[in-house]
């Protein structure tokens, strides 16, 4: 098995601090949350970060879709460190800095370009019983300025040394020329790069960056929904998501050495993938429902694992496999945690 060198994988997204805490009733009520929800934080919203920490005993996590997916690919390889890279903006106040602690901690080689115009990206998860109200305020990570970043000569550096790459679809709504940066460097060096569809409204809201960036996507990954929103999108004038797999591999590809990859998953449900020409499901790892504690990170989850194994250039199904085995061990947690070590092999 290929040993993965340092900063071999790279990621660029969104990062926010997920501060997590149980609350109550009356506090959902007076920020007009419901109990089980994910919404992007609106003005009315603004002082439930700083109440949340004061009041509540919280927990913090480096958090963030992409960064969440490299950050479990890198708790799945263990060693050594720093084989995911991540570039994001964050602001230079108190909750950058423990991001960067905890982005450390995770053992990820994060280089935040850091600017004073917004505060540092936060979601809040407000847990009430078996409940998670997510709040995201995107602030700074709205703030990536390529420029100012990527195009530094050290940060493009590590941007040359890795060989995987792996951008959520939300990044599109922050920086595409960024992205595009990243994909043409990838297709013209013959490494593999891979992008989420994210959410549902990326695909209708976001469809000109998303169609730019599709013919050097090499891996596309997203769930049934966000594959339904794209067929639709695109006029595929079908529901079936084998046939939907099917059509986006088939969609124009600049790197001709590499035959598109389609990823969709399906919850409890098989997951479905391209391999070679034919569309194949994979099952996922039974669960007890009781067991489910939390699924909102299982899709970042099921990223990490099949990137941890791409990395070290395994077969597609041993991708998925690890993929499915990450998603299985995060949705029995609360928040995109793990234990120490994983038991994969």
């Amino acid at each position: 098995m290929p040993t993965v060198s340092q900063n071999a994988l790279f990621g660029m997204g969104n990062p926010l601090l997920d501060i997590s805490a149980v609350v109550d009733k009356d506090f959902l009520d007076k920020y007009g949350l419901k109990p089980n929800d994910q919404i992007l934080a609106e003005e009315k919203h603004k002082a439930l970060f700083e109440e949340i920490v004061k009041k509540s005993k919280v927990e913090y996590h480096a958090g963030g879709s992409t960064q969440n997916s490299v950050k479990i690919a890198q708790w799945m390889i263990q060693e050594p460190h720093k084989v995911a890279t991540f570039f994001g903006c964050i602001g230079k106040d108190h909750f950058g800095e423990i991001l960067k602690q905890k982005a450390a901690e995770a053992h990820v080689d994060a280089h935040y370009y850091e600017q004073t115009e917004e505060p540092t990206g936060t979601c809040a998860a407000c847990i009430t019983g078996d409940n998670r109200s997510l709040i995201a305020n995107l602030a700074a990570a709205n703030c990536y300025k390529k420029e100012k970043h990527l195009d530094l000569d050290k940060n493009w550096s590590l941007v040359e040394k890795a060989q995987v790459y792996y951008i959520a679809g939300f990044f599109l709504t922050v920086s595409p020329d960024s992205i595009l940066k990243v994909a043409k460097h990838a297709c013209e060096h013959n490494k593999i790069f891979g992008l989420n569809l994210s959410a549902p409204f990326i695909s209708q809201f976001f469809k000109e960056p998303l169609m730019k960036v599709m013919p050097y996507v090499d891996i596309l990954f997203g769930n049934e929904t966000e594959a339904a929103m794209f067929g639709k999108e695109q006029g595929f004038e079908t529901d079936d998501i084998e046939e939907i797999a099917r059509k986006v591999q088939l969609l124009p590809k600049v790197n001709k050495n590499r035959k598109r990859i389609v990823v969709f998953t399906q919850g409890k449900e098989d997951t479905v993938a391209t391999v070679g020409d034919k569309v194949t499901r994979f099952p996922v790892i039974d669960i007890d429902q009781n067991d489910i504690v939390d699924t909102n990170g299982a899709g970042d989850a099921f990223v990490g694992g099949f990137l941890s194994e791409l990395v070290q250039e395994e077969s597609l199904e041993q991708c998925i496999r690890a993929g499915h085995y990450a998603a299985n061990i995060i949705i029995q947690r609360s928040g995109c945690t793990f234990p120490e070590k994983p038991d994969f092999n």
